[in-house]
């Protein structure tokens, strides 16, 4: 069982920057996909960024595209997501997944989740 806890959610205006951490229970982190996911109020929870296990390939949504970038530390078995010219949009509570090696039959596949970290930007 992986257990994984986000932290650096919080209140900040329109343009400024922001960066999640999730930090993963077991060593074996190293060899799992990794992933962003949000969800605003009233809404259905959608995909923001996902990153290999070897931190060499990475993809994003179209809305955060250029602007969040998501890096892992295998070391630190934590993955990050920065986040900069944050928009009111943006404003979700944002959730850390993690998928073993294995093809995912589905964008949100992920094996374990955590418990998310709010995001809220003023305008």
């Amino acid at each position: 069982q992986v257990q994984l806890v986000e932290s650096g959610g919080g209140l900040v205006q329109a343009g400024d920057s922001l960066r999640l951490s999730c930090a993963a229970s077991q060593r074996a982190f190293s060899t799992y996909t990794m992933g962003w996911f949000r969800q605003a109020p009233g809404k259905e929870r959608e995909f923001v960024a996902r990153i290999s296990g070897s931190g060499g390939i990475t993809s994003y949504a179209d809305s955060v595209k250029g602007r969040f970038t998501i890096s892992r530390d295998s070391g630190e078995n934590t993955v990050y997501l920065q986040m900069n010219s944050l928009k009111p949009e943006d404003t979700a509570v944002y959730y850390c997944a993690a998928r073993r090696p294995r093809a995912p039959v589905r964008l949100d596949d992920y094996d374990y989740w955590g418990q998310g970290t709010q995001v809220t930007v003023s305008s």
